[in-house]
């Protein structure tokens, strides 16, 4: 009975905070890129951050290589069909489309960027692979979309389960990128924007055809997660701008400077990731899919 009571539709949501989503995730997109591709200070703080990265154990390197090539275009099949499989099994396949279309965009959006949108030309000296355009990072992109397409099409009661153990994946290929110089900070914040943004889309698509619903109460124990995922959040950020801030004051081609300018882009990379999740999730709040409505013959 309580069951029941806790998950009674009170109605449709407002289209509203999607697009505030969609609105702040481009803006932020684009003041990223500016920031940190097309000044000179951006491309130095982050081949500083990459210089640094040299100076990982090997096992932390090896961890960190390690993940992110399990990452193939097999790996990302799979988990495209199960996501999609997920949606089917709960007879929704409008759901498990839409879901699919998040992951399948993301990368279209992303390589389309990098390889022929957003260019990165050469405002500070540099030489062999810091010289390659990589914004935004298509390996983060992934595991971003992945982590809204299992969202999307997760039952309302599981949401808090299914965030807990795909967003430590998630997040930790956005930090992972940085740690094994694949990709610059700039990369795994822009392509946490990109998923934030298609999940807005998806969200606001799921609402045009009348397939959102406010829940009556949420269970209490995502409490709990989110709680958690804000603590390391504001922990990660605090601790990256920290240390940004106090390597700025000194020339970024000294080591140890260099140290502190990586450990800052890795925790802020944990950050960007942790953040958009939650603010994608904040957007959820008390807000479920409701079945499909049954065919009339």
């Amino acid at each position: 009975m309580s069951r029941e009571r806790d998950t009674r539709s009170l109605g449709a949501p407002s289209a509203r905070r999607w697009w505030v989503t969609l609105a702040c995730a481009v803006a932020l997109f684009g003041a990223v890129y500016v920031a940190a591709v097309l000044t000179p200070a951006g491309q130095a703080f982050e081949n500083a951050a990459l210089r640094g990265a040299d100076q990982v154990s090997a096992g932390e390197f090896a961890l960190a290589s390690d993940a992110l090539g399990r990452i193939t275009l097999i790996s990302l099949a799979v988990a495209t069909v199960g996501v999609g499989a997920i949606g089917l099994l709960r007879r929704q396949p409008a759901l498990a489309a839409i879901a699919v279309g998040v992951i399948a965009a993301g990368q279209l959006v992303t390589q389309s960027l990098k390889r022929w949108v957003l260019p990165r030309p050469e405002l500070v000296p540099v030489t062999g692979d810091f010289t390659e355009n990589s914004f935004p990072s298509g390996h983060t992109t992934i595991a971003m979309t992945v982590l809204v397409a299992v969202f999307l099409v997760v039952p309302y009661r599981w949401r808090g389960i299914a965030m807990l153990f795909t967003s430590g994946w998630a997040v930790g290929i956005g930090a992972y990128t940085v740690t094994a110089k694949w990709h610059r900070l700039s990369d795994t914040i822009g392509a946490d924007l990109v998923a934030l943004a298609l999940g807005a889309v998806a969200a606001l698509i799921l609402l045009r055809m009348r397939r959102l619903e406010i829940i009556a109460r949420p269970p209490r124990a995502r409490t709990a997660v989110v709680v958690v995922f804000a603590v390391l959040c504001a922990v990660s950020c605090a601790l990256g701008a920290l240390l940004a801030t106090a390597a700025l004051r000194y020339t970024l081609t000294d080591p140890v400077i260099e140290w502190d300018v990586y450990l800052s882009a890795h925790a802020l990379a944990l950050a960007g990731s942790l953040g958009a999740a939650l603010a994608y999730w904040g957007t959820w709040h008390r807000i479920g899919v409701r079945p499909a409505p049954p065919r009339h013959e």
